[in-house]
């Protein structure tokens, strides 16, 4: 099993302590870009993929962990 299949693994299981920066490779393995809006777009993030499908969500924050609806969310928009 190798790097990319064991965070799909990982992320698969929803768990607790999945961390934002594992969302954005993850979303990147599926071509999914962040798209940045000005200098400051907040704590609100969006990624599209060449399709144009979005993703939006909060960045979280202090911890960086994200929220389990947020990966159930993201789960049904990948089909997986």
């Amino acid at each position: 099993m190798n790097r990319k299949e064991k965070l799909i693994a990982r992320f698969l299981g929803i768990p607790s302590d999945f961390h934002y920066d594992e969302m954005v490779r993850l979303l990147g393995n599926f071509e999914f870009e962040e798209v940045k809006k000005g200098k400051t777009s907040g704590s609100r993030v969006k990624f599209m993929n060449p399709e144009g499908i979005p993703i939006m969500l909060h960045k979280p924050h202090p911890s960086g962990t994200m929220k389990q609806y947020q990966l159930k969310q993201i789960k049904e928009v990948l089909g997986l």
